[in-house]
């Protein structure tokens, strides 16, 4: 008789020691956004990340990873993840999306925001309002809230529908509940939730995955519904959620690079990720400076408090 699939659980300590690692991967992704401008090469951006680990003595997750040769990926408008940083200006208006990794004693980081270039400091799809409500330093916008700063823009509901699906994924990671939920509240946040927003889609083929001394290691987590019976959800699980979100198809296509993703009909693309731990007092987001309590009120469930 087979027995059930094992997922790779964590200790306190264990989720006490990524928690250092995601401090760092979410400081130097604010620091990368909050200094992105107009007139910018995203290899610039990827210098402030870079500088901002090395000044801590972290090693970036990213940098060699099977061969990438930069410390964050930098996805710029119809490019869904894995751009290699570059020669490429940035221009006010790009939908510029950013994910960073950091190894702390052996342990991985792992997260991702999108933001709009140039945006000003009070447009909530600009750098500075996103990459503070991705820290939980600015108010969580919930549902109505979402549409509402959404104001009908489609490139500014592209980015908070994305945010938005994000949490609604990670608030699914319940103990004793299955990892099927997490894929389905992040497709119900976008078609049902969002749907008077646009017509999304979710990039199809790539999913979260789990977190640990490896930067991909199990269980898959899938970012819409499928009918695979997956795992039960555990205390000790440390998992990525990572929505990628289009205007247009799902469909996408892998550049001569190796590495960036584009979406097949050139439609804009936008990514969200957080590394999240489920502990026995609830779940804790590692790589957000609060730790996820704005978004996650009662499910909050950090370690160090």
């Amino acid at each position: 008789m087979f027995g059930r699939t094992r997922l790779p659980l964590k200790s306190s300590d264990d989720i006490r020691a990524m928690r250092r690692a995601g401090l760092v991967t979410g400081s130097a992704l604010r620091a990368s956004a909050l200094a992105a401008r107009p007139g910018m090469t995203t290899q610039d951006v990827d210098a402030v990340a870079h500088d901002h680990m090395r000044e801590r003595g972290v090693t970036p997750s990213f940098l060699g990873y099977h061969g990438f040769p930069a410390t964050l990926c930098i996805s710029v408008n119809d490019e869904v993840v894995h751009g290699i940083p570059g020669p490429r200006v940035l221009s006010e208006g790009d939908v510029v999306s950013l994910d960073c990794g950091a190894i702390v004693d052996g342990w991985h980081g792992d997260s991702a925001l999108t933001f709009v270039v140039g945006a000003s400091d009070d447009n909530p799809a600009g750098a500075a309002r996103v990459a503070a409500r991705h820290a939980g330093e600015d108010p969580h916008l919930d549902e109505a809230g979402l549409i509402a700063a959404a104001g009908g823009d489609a490139v500014r509901s592209l980015v908070l529908a994305t945010e938005g699906s994000m949490w609604a994924g990670i608030r699914a990671l319940a103990a004793g509940k299955r990892l099927n939920d997490v894929g389905s509240q992040v497709e119900a946040a976008l078609r049902t939730g969002y749907a008077e927003l646009a017509d999304f889609e979710i990039v199809d083929g790539y999913t979260g995955h789990g977190v640990g001394r490896e930067l991909h290691q199990e269980p898959t987590v899938y970012n819409e519904a499928v009918s695979e019976r997956l795992p039960k959800v555990e205390t000790g699980l440390v998992v990525a959620v990572e929505p990628m979100v289009t205007l247009g198809t799902y469909e996408t296509h892998e550049l001569d690079d190796g590495w960036t993703v584009k979406t097949d009909d050139g439609s804009l693309a936008a990514h969200f990720e957080h590394t999240v731990a489920v502990t026995e007092r609830g779940l804790w987001v590692l790589t957000a400076h609060d730790g996820g309590r704005s978004a996650l009120g009662d499910l909050y469930g950090g370690l160090d408090d």
